[in-house]
């Protein structure tokens, strides 16, 4: 192992992470892309010019916690490890990560924005050794809402196979489009969970699943209809979540009747939604990451990069 520095420019989050290999410890900072008030999103052009101008800033208050002496640098460059998978936001990290590495004369180490959710909860739930065969993991965020089996190489690194998703929209989507018709502001996912724990009332709905898969879009035009017939905002952000929680239920039973009793790994903003992470520890016993470690995060790159896993 050794010590790492972690770059990520996901959209929507700046973020640096450095691994200590002594210290066997991780820090990192990060820092949200402005989205004007009203908005669902940025433009990929702008979201690129804040990743230019928030790096330094992220960087300066990493250096500011203690001495940053990578011996390699790793970085995000594209959401999946598929081919095909680009977003322009991903250049910010990467050109920024080859000056590094150029001046520090260190190399540079690539990986995927997924792979990086995935060694941060590997990370942050404490299962390292412990899942070092094959298990299933969900990436759910406002880009990506899947479940890949994973399999541990023994030389370090995972492959990642897509096994399901959603066919429409994705849960942060989904999160998000709820949160701003009820005026919460984007992202949305964190005041929308405060306003759903105001509900008690008991949820009924119906999930759409597809064999494995799923679709969302659903879930926005009910909670759409939900506001036009006079519910509380808190009973449509508690709908919401309960909605996408039972979603995620039926596509574990599909994916343990398909590919048997592997261990569950939940990874991504949306994971760390308080509802969704009690419904599926009850009902499958999932290992989640951390709430600091399920957003947009440089510290599973900075990991991967070292050569933990």
């Amino acid at each position: 192992m050794r010590r790492a520095l972690g770059i990520d420019t996901s959209n929507y989050t700046t973020s640096v992470a450095y691994y200590d290999c002594i210290a066997h410890q991780i820090r990192q900072e990060r820092m949200l892309l402005p989205v004007k008030e009203g908005a669902l999103g940025l433009r990929q052009s702008d979201a690129v010019f804040h990743h230019v101008q928030q790096l330094p800033m992220v960087m300066d208050r990493l250096t500011a916690g203690g001495a940053v002496c990578p011996e390699v640098i790793g970085v995000s460059v594209r959401p999946r490890p598929v081919e095909g998978s680009y977003m322009p936001c991903f250049e910010s990290g990467r050109s920024q990560a080859e000056v590094l590495g150029s001046v520090l004369g260190v190399p540079v180490r690539t990986f995927s924005h997924q792979e990086g959710h995935i060694a941060a909860a590997l990370w942050s739930a404490d299962c390292i050794d412990e899942l070092t065969d094959r298990f299933v993991a969900f990436h759910l965020s406002g880009g990506t809402t899947e479940a890949v089996l994973v399999r541990r190489k023994p030389e370090g690194g995972m492959d990642i196979e897509m096994i399901a998703g959603s066919l429409d929209l994705k849960a942060g989507q989904a999160i998000d489009r709820v949160a701003g018709m009820l005026g919460l502001g984007f992202p949305g996912g964190a005041a929308l969970d405060r306003l759903a724990q105001q509900c008690d009332e008991p949820i009924r709905c119906k999930p759409t699943l597809k064999g494995l898969n799923c679709c969302l879009s659903g879930l926005e035009n009910r909670c759409s209809k939900l506001i036009e017939e006079g519910r509380e905002p808190a009973y449509v952000a508690r709908f919401c979540f309960e909605y996408i929680a039972k979603t995620l239920l039926g596509m574990c039973e599909g994916i343990r009747a398909e590919y048997g009793e592997l261990p569950l790994l939940f990874a991504g903003g949306v994971s760390s939604n308080s509802i969704i992470r009690r419904e599926l520890t009850e009902g499958f016993g999932v290992r989640f990451a951390a709430p600091e470690f399920s957003c947009d995060n440089a510290a599973g790159i900075a990991l991967l990069a070292a050569g933990v896993l």
